[in-house]
């Protein structure tokens, strides 16, 4: 059993800063690709940054050079440090994981978690 625990969203002026978090907790052999997604309303999903095994990175073109993502092996968490936020960022953010398992690799996704952004 894996579980994914989101934090770090809220409400926050244009301009301003978020730093959200997602711990992974369970029974895995490993981390392949971890990431963030977001889905604003009427709208799909859509992916925001990825970090793989060996820490390559890929961002979105809407947000490059404003968010970074990161992570912490020790805890099994990826971070995802938004500055500079606009209106158009705000969405409901979702971590993803993709884990290996003795039967294969399997993909996950978190609760989400709201980022609100004031004009």
């Amino acid at each position: 059993q894996v579980q994914l625990v989101e934090s770090g969203g809220g409400l926050v002026r244009a301009g301003g800063s978020l730093r959200l978090s997602c711990a992974a907790s369970g029974r895995f052999l490993s981390i392949n690709t971890m990431g963030w997604y977001r889905q604003a309303p009427g709208a799909q999903r859509e992916l925001v940054a990825t970090m793989s095994t060996g820490g390559s990175t890929n961002y979105a073109g809407a947000v490059k050079d404003r968010f970074t993502i990161s992570r912490d092996n020790a805890k099994n968490t990826v971070y995802l440090q938004m500055n500079s936020l606009k209106p158009e960022d705000a969405g409901v953010y979702y971590c993803y994981y993709r884990f290996t398992f003795v039967y294969g690799a399997r993909d996950y996704w978190g609760q989400g978690t709201q980022v609100t952004v004031s004009s």
